[in-house]
């Protein structure tokens, strides 16, 4: 497999630089079909049968299966996107380069690699007579949560053995857990007046929002793994009127798939203190943790074996951030996260992948396919 992925890395670098050349942020749908039509170009070449899941707010979603049609194993799933945080008009700034043992541009890391990594370990195993039943599934808007592209995910999932996820790796490890992710907003509702006129008139709801605010961030519990962070708050018209509404944007975290409903309680029972204010809360948990299960153990042993094979060690880890992982894990179909890129600088400036990981990810990547 080392030998197979030494022969095929210039095949994934070209491909890579296309790629990452092709800006596709998750809220520009063209930009996202245009490197989804790359990547089906390719796709068909290696003998891939596809299926596009048209969107109208969003890029399409690719389903890419490849290997035997009719088997009687159940097909592996691996999970990528197209989507980048990337806004149109970055790559003039952070152009695709080589320096320094690395390969730069937007997108690169997260997850143009794993993209063109998993089309090149399809590559090899077809090549060596050892491709099983793979999907390939690259949906369009990951980076904001995949509102639509859930229900695919899941279904697939459903219908799969195991899966694998090519978002970048933690560090050098595999990913074997990662936090459940949620979202609530709370908004407030007071009353206007003139601060210098009329100010006892008024009820602010800026004012009500920041005891809000003390409430929430004491929900946080580390020992528990769930944090909680008041992100964004708005509020307020003018200088001189108090201030009618205000909203507390809240972003949470679960390391346990029990504290969602936990959680969910602890939002639904906050209230106002001032009575002339009203609260709303709307949102919940999106993305259910993926915890460290048997089945995912089991997929990390396998990979840290031939790992070991292939000449290096394998850690696990664990994250805060989610991924697609989150759901198909929360349905208990067993699932390995992190098989991407080994580099740095996700959702940053600097971000680049490492070039002397390349050849040993891919040739892990292939093994664990074949295996």
């Amino acid at each position: 497999m080392l030998a197979s992925a030494e022969a095929h890395e210039g095949w994934l670098r070209e491909r890579l630089q296309a790629l990452v050349e092709v800006e596709s942020p998750s809220e520009d749908p063209a930009g996202v079909n245009a490197a989804g039509a790359l990547v089906e170009g390719w796709a068909r070449e290696l003998g891939g049968r596809v299926k596009r899941h048209k969107q109208k707010e969003f890029g399409d979603l690719l389903e890419l299966r490849f290997g035997p049609s009719r088997a009687l194993k159940k097909p592996l799933l691996i999970l990528g996107h197209l989507d980048t945080v990337w806004s149109r008009g970055t790559l003039a700034k952070m152009p695709w380069r080589e320096a320094d043992g690395r390969l730069w541009g937007p997108g690169v890391l997260d997850m143009k690699f794993g993209v063109v990594q998993a089309l090149a370990a399809i590559k090899i195993l077809k090549e060596k007579k050892l491709l099983p039943p793979v999907t390939l599934l690259l949906v369009s808007e990951e980076e904001v949560g995949s509102p639509v592209s859930r229900p695919v995910t899941e279904r697939l999932a459903l219908e799969s053995s195991h899966v694998f996820v090519l978002e970048p790796a933690q560090g050098l490890a595999y990913k074997t857990a990662r936090k459940g992710v949620g979202a609530y907003t709370l908004k407030v509702a007071g009353v206007a007046s003139h601060a210098g006129v009329d100010f006892t008139r008024g009820h602010s709801a800026i004012l009500e929002a920041a005891r809000l605010v003390e409430k929430v961030s004491a929900f946080t519990d580390l020992s528990r793994g769930l944090t909680v962070n008041c992100g964004v708050f708005t509020g307020g018209t003018r200088l001189n009127v108090v201030a009618a509404e205000a909203v507390v944007e809240v972003d949470v975290r679960i390391a346990r798939a029990r504290d969602a409903a936990y959680v969910e309680k602890l939002f639904r029972s906050l209230k106002v203190t001032d009575p002339a204010c009203r609260l709303e809360v709307t949102g919940g948990i999106n993305r259910p943790p993926m915890e460290r299960k048997p089945g995912t153990v089991r997929l990390y042993k396998q990979a840290r074996k031939l790992a070991a094979g292939l000449g290096f060690v394998l850690d696990e880890a664990a994250t805060g951030g989610g991924s697609d992982g989150n759901f198909t894990a929360g349905l208990g179909v067993p699932t390995l996260d992190g098989m991407g890129a080994v580099g740095e600088g996700a959702h940053a400036p600097h971000e680049h992948i490492v070039v002397e990981h390349i050849v040993p990810r891919l040739a892990l990547l292939a093994g664990m396919i074949a295996s």
